[in-house]
């Protein structure tokens, strides 16, 4: 498109992913994806914070004839505070300034101080004057000044920008895209949509509920459980990140998507939790989840002075421990723990080993089941992760299912197997509209369906050892075709004949070349 001068364009989605994803040109080669993202996401967050700032100023003071004062107070109420000097057109206007990396980190601290709320703490892991990602002076100055110039074609000022949320969503694509450039680091930082999609419509989130991640990533599952609720924004968003910089991305996750009563922490959940009501947990009507699969060295291995373990000031492991050595029971506890006594929903991703690995796993695994918690148990395909190519499950717990919950009747678990449901791509697999949408009638009409579906009893689960793999359940096995004996045999006798010409053929075939030599 071309630059903001051109009064009368239109932006589009397409234009905002086609700018920034160029933009990413500058870095590519530099510095690794996972760490390049953060620039470019951050400076779309400036670019259209700048715009929409400047446009409800022009409009203001068009209004108030030019009365400083009230336009001032006016401004003040604003959902944020851009300082002077901060904004991106002051940035692109010394964008040949010899320390144009410092100014941007001046600014972007400015707007962080203005705005503690709703941005404390995003701005901290990144550095747009770094000699060790961006190199030394001369190069690090071309690569911001590059970044200024790419973003300053885009005109994000409202009303210029045709679609509603486009901005929101632009920066979930980008997201999605940095996450298929980093490869495994991306499981750090991103759920793919259509997973994230899946675990949102299984916990069915309902106006005025409390949703919690407590692994949150970059935010956007927690964006997507939120969209279920419809077009309300009556409900409260909770998270925890342990990794700063994606915590930094959840936050702005938030802020693009206009949702600013979130409440995003940054720390270790299994260790440090920090969303906390008193002295206990905070309790959430919805759980979701797609936490670090088998995470080693969580915790769990502490002691106390005499040599027993060290006790959880919350009682989450009162199941039992989790292995140090593997962490999914860990979150899963965590998860359900957080969740409200006889109301919460739990949707948690997991490996396939949560499903049948013994030892405390295993017994943890047993209580859950003997507590009536666990609901449905949902085969994914493989290769849907950029971090990995293993096939995942759904684990869906519901705690209405406890006594004196709505469901405490319900005592059997609904096994899906959707692993042969994908669509195939260049690099990994991907769940299309009509397999999810497969997977949520299944999950909610709860039926019997042959090699896709089975409602199966605690007894015959009980049976089986409280083993949880799917193929224990769900009977996928695809009989062979009857061979037609009588066509195999006439198809042979043809072969044999069609050799014995071919073979006539050659001898003299051979036979002239000798008479040649």
């Amino acid at each position: 498109m071309s630059d903001q001068s051109s009064k009368s364009e239109k932006t589009t989605m397409d234009d905002i992913k086609s700018v920034a994803w160029a933009a990413c040109n500058t870095f590519r080669g530099v510095i690794d994806p996972a760490e390049y993202k953060d620039y470019i996401l951050i400076m779309l967050f400036l670019k259209f914070i700048s715009d929409v700032w400047k446009q409800h100023e022009e409009e203001y003071r068009k209004e108030l004839k030019g009365d400083e004062v009230r336009l001032k107070r006016r401004m003040q109420r604003e959902r944020f505070v851009l300082p002077e000097g901060a904004s991106f057109d002051e940035l692109y206007e010394k964008r040949d300034a010899a320390n144009i990396g410092e100014l941007v980190n001046q600014a972007l601290e400015a707007i962080e101080n203005a705005n503690k709320a709703k941005l404390e703490g995003v701005f901290r892991n990144i550095d747009f004057n770094s000699q060790t990602k961006l190199g030394e002076t001369k190069d690090r100055n071309r690569r911001v000044k590059n970044l200024l110039q790419d973003f300053k074609k885009l005109d994000l000022r409202p009303g210029k920008v045709v679609e509603d949320d486009a901005i929101g969503e632009a920066y979930i694509y980008l997201i999605e895209r940095f996450a298929s450039d980093a490869g495994k680091k991306a499981g750090e930082f991103y759920t793919p949509r259509q997973v994230s999609q899946v675990l949102a419509k299984l916990v069915q989130p309902k106006a005025g509920e409390r949703i919690c991640d407590p692994a949150c990533g970059s935010g956007s599952l927690l964006i997507e459980t939120a969209y279920e609720v419809g077009d309300s924004k009556n409900f409260a968003l909770f998270g925890q990140e342990v990794n700063g910089g994606t915590h930094a991305l959840a936050k702005l996750n938030m802020f693009l998507h206009d949702i600013d009563g979130a409440k995003i922490e940054w720390g270790d959940t299994l260790n440090n939790p920090l969303l906390i009501e008193g002295d206990k947990l905070a309790a959430f009507d919805i759980v979701v989840a797609n936490p670090p699969f088998s995470l080693k060295k969580w915790g769990g291995d502490e002691k106390t002075e005499d040599g027993k373990p060290k006790p959880d000031r919350f009682n989450r492991w009162h199941r039992g421990i989790p292995p140090p050595s593997t962490g999914d029971y860990a979150f899963i506890s965590h998860m359900i723990e957080s969740a409200k006594p006889k109301f919460g929903r739990v949707a948690v991703v997991a490996p396939h080993g949560v499903l049948f690995r013994g030892g405390m796993e295993g017994k943890i695994r047993q209580k859950l089941i003997e507590e009536n918690m666990l609901d449905a148990v949902i085969g994914l395909p493989s290769n849907l992760f950029q971090s990995t190519s293993i096939p995942v499950a759904v684990l869906v717990f519901d705690r209405r299912r406890e006594k004196g919950g709505e469901l405490e009747k319900r005592k059997d678990v609904l096994f899906i197997d959707a692993s042969r449901d994908y669509k195939q791509a260049k690099t990994q697999n991907i769940l299309e509209s009509s397999h999810t949408a497969k997977i949520i009638e299944t999950f909610k009409k709860r039926k019997n369906i042959e090699k896709y579906a089975r409602v199966v009893p605690f007894k015959e689960i009980e049976d089986n050892d409280f083993n949880l793999n799917i193929p224990r359940y769900v009977d996928t096995f695809e009989a062979e075709a009857e061979i037609d004996v009588k066509a195999v045999q006439a198809e042979i006798k043809q072969i044999e004949a069609e050799l014995v010409e071919v073979k006539k053929r050659m001898t003299s075939y051979l036979r002239e070349l000798g008479a040649d030599a």
